[in-house]
């Protein structure tokens, strides 16, 4: 069984579980998912299942889109609604659009603290096990862009956001920085993952609907249509030495490679995915290096 399975996370459960229910529910160990969601988020997890596993380093760098709600007037210090609150605050007199500028100064490329309750590793150690005890640490800050901080409404004390940013971005930690920013206070109330990437979570099913191995394999989407990236078409005596591990060259293409550098699918005359390939340019011209190969 290979693929990509879109679910939709309910509240209340981690990314793993889901994994480990639809584990069940294939009938197979081959299961990873492509970047977590927080236990009370909702959303869309993109899962990979069997040869598509090896897709995971590839998907999990897309960019994804949330929705959620930022409650003014309080913080914690998770950021969220599931910490300790730490202060509260009256809410001034705002209007959207000075909601919205405070949330303009936080887009495009940032340096972003992880909050210290979170899954980062610091000395080997979760976060918020270190949290849990009381502990504030030194966190690296981390290189993410916010390509869109979007106000949809604002209805005192919560305003209505979308985010699209980068992998590893902390849409708390936006909230949190807005209200600084805003002088009152303001933490992530609700978040609800949208996209990843081109996958959107009105594709997904809820992960209980998943009963068992016909079902899930219905639901699969083939690996060919999973990724974004530019493709070649090697030619059918060529395959053998793509499926071996063996660089091929232009010589070896239906019509050439359309990129000098970086990662390509690399594609049988028939579409299907052999390999992703990896182009490079040398003394003796381009070669494709295949580096995840999926037929054996």
């Amino acid at each position: 069984m290979n693929g990509i399975l879109l679910v939709d996370k309910p509240a209340g459960i981690t990314s793993h579980d889901v994994v480990d229910r639809i584990r069940r529910a294939a009938g197979t160990r081959r299961v990873g998912h492509t970047g977590t969601l927080d236990p009370g988020a909702t959303g869309l997890l993109v899962l990979c299942l069997g040869a598509a596993t090896r897709l995971s380093e590839h998907l999990t760098g897309l960019d994804k889109v949330y929705e959620g709600a930022m409650r003014l007037g309080i913080v914690t210090d998770s950021y969220d609604m599931d910490g300790k609150v730490v202060a509260e605050s009256p809410v001034p007199a705002l209007t959207m659009g000075e909601i919205q500028q405070a949330c303009d100064r936080l887009t495009g490329d940032l340096m972003q603290v992880p909050p210290m309750v979170s899954a980062v590793k610091v000395g080997g150690e979760r976060l918020y096990k270190r949290a849990r005890q009381g502990e504030v640490v030194e966190r690296a800050a981390r290189h993410v862009t916010v390509r869109e901080f979007r106000v949809l409404s604002y209805e005192a004390p919560d305003a209505q956001i979308r985010v699209k940013c980068t992998r590893g971005t902390y849409v708390r930690s936006l909230c949190h920085d807005v209200g600084q920013a805003l002088g009152c206070g303001a933490i992530l109330a609700s978040l609800r993952r949208t996209f990843v990437g081109h996958f959107s979570v009105e594709d997904a099913l809820p992960v209980d609907q998943f009963t068992g191995p016909d079902h899930v394999a219905s639901r699969l989407k083939p690996i060919e249509t999973a990724l974004t990236l530019p493709s070649v078409t090697v030619r059918s005596a060529s395959r053998g030495a793509v499926i071996s591990g063996a660089a091929v060259n232009p010589d070896d293409l239906v019509s050439g490679c359309p990129v000098s550098k970086g990662w390509v699918q690399v594609k049988s005359e028939s579409g299907r995915l052999l390999a992703l390939g990896e182009v490079n340019v040398g003394p003796t011209g381009l070669w494709i290096h295949p580096k995840r190969v999926f037929v054996e």
